[in-house]
């Protein structure tokens, strides 16, 4: 079969390959859609989790069933899914403990383009069909439920790290897809005051669309600073960091008031250390707590979010910016992922002609 692999550091490309097999737990699935991410940049042009050679780029799609396993009991061939960018192995002693995200190790949920061929492939595998695929509801759009995949639920997840409630002050520190999902979802939560950091002019219009009360442009100063000027001195309650690099957290602690919390969901590129202002955490005392994860996956996460869009609560048109049909624009698509013209949110590739 065709695919698009990372070849090596910095290389990207064309390569066949063998079509995978099928275990009696798993299926094959042929893509529908795919999306490009700013996760298979970091693995290709940063070399954020180290070489890897032809192997299959991709975790965002939705497909359509064409093989499952002798004991997958919910799914069948010709069934159109959305497959979630991490798929656990559901009877691990980690998803036991409530974190199924790291089974078998950490980050191990995260099969796709890590240590596992992805989505970018004329077919690919997806471990545990049962609890890692979900059918796409009736009269859903499959190519805007690309973005169920990835971007929705690791947008939220920010939102569920920095336990945002009722009324609290909420920084979003980024307004990519994720970013702009965090603000969503931030807003679902009842906050009240929402600042969103970024400068992109189409980003800054989806994020007020999704609540955004204030637009944050960090070229026109340090974002700390900027913030503490829009809130009297006193900071925000929960900061979720959806962009930035290492040195992010450091405006993120500064702006946090003490008992606050913030949430990443940021992938860290590059740098070896995230830096921690001493005096702003409190000589390390401060009560700010800041968590980082990775978005569950599986197949309830899925159906529920999914629900979140028939019902009308999340509208998804603001995300897809750049539609290509055809498998042969996937590099042109990844290559805007990682240029990030000023017109970009999230690009995506439709590969099934009756989705042209």
């Amino acid at each position: 079969m065709k695919a698009y692999a990372m070849l090596g550091l910095n290389k990207a490309g064309w390569i066949e390959k063998e079509r995978p097999a099928c275990g009696p737990m798993d299926a094959i699935v042929k893509p529908l859609a795919v999306a490009p991410c700013t996760s298979d940049v970091h693995t290709v042009w940063e070399g954020a989790i180290g070489d890897r050679k032809d192997m299959i780029l991709g975790h965002e799609a939705t497909g359509e069933v064409v093989e499952v396993g002798s004991m997958v009991k919910d799914f069948k061939p010709g069934d159109r899914v959305i497959v979630p960018a991490i798929t656990p192995d559901w009877n691990s002693l980690e998803a036991q403990n409530g974190f199924s995200m790291h089974s078998g190790g950490m980050l191990a949920g995260w099969k796709f383009s890590n240590f596992k061929d992805g989505v970018f492939a004329e077919y690919f595998h997806v471990n545990d069909a049962d609890g890692n695929l979900a059918l796409i509801p009736e009269g859903m759009d499959p190519v805007a439920a690309t973005m169920l995949s990835d971007m929705v639920p690791t947008g939220f997840h920010g939102v569920e790290l920095a336990d945002v409630k009722f009324g609290d002050e909420v920084l979003v520190i980024g307004i990519g897809p994720v970013g702009l999902m965090a603000v969503a979802g931030t807003a679902l939560r009842g906050a009240s005051n929402i600042y969103a950091v970024g400068s992109r002019p189409v980003c800054a219009a989806a994020a007020k669309a999704y609540g955004a009360t204030e637009i944050i442009d960090y070229h026109n100063g340090p974002i700390a600073q900027q913030v503490m000027e829009r809130t009297n001195g006193k900071g925000v309650d929960r900061v979720v960091i959806a962009g930035g690099t290492v040195d992010t957290f450091a405006e993120a602690v500064t702006v946090l008031k003490p008992g606050g919390v913030i949430g990443n969901v940021n992938y860290l590129g590059s740098g070896e250390f995230v830096k921690i202002p001493r005096v702003e955490w409190g000589v390390g005392m401060g009560h700010k707590t800041i968590r980082g994860g990775l978005m569950p996956g599986g197949r309830l996460r899925m159906e529920k979010l999914a629900k979140l869009v028939t019902s009308g609560r999340l509208d998804l048109k603001h995300l897809i910016t750049h539609r290509f049909n055809g498998f042969e624009h996937m590099e042109e698509a990844l290559l805007l992922m990682k240029d990030k013209p000023r017109d970009l949110i999230k690009p995506v590739v439709v590969l099934a002609e009756d989705l042209y």
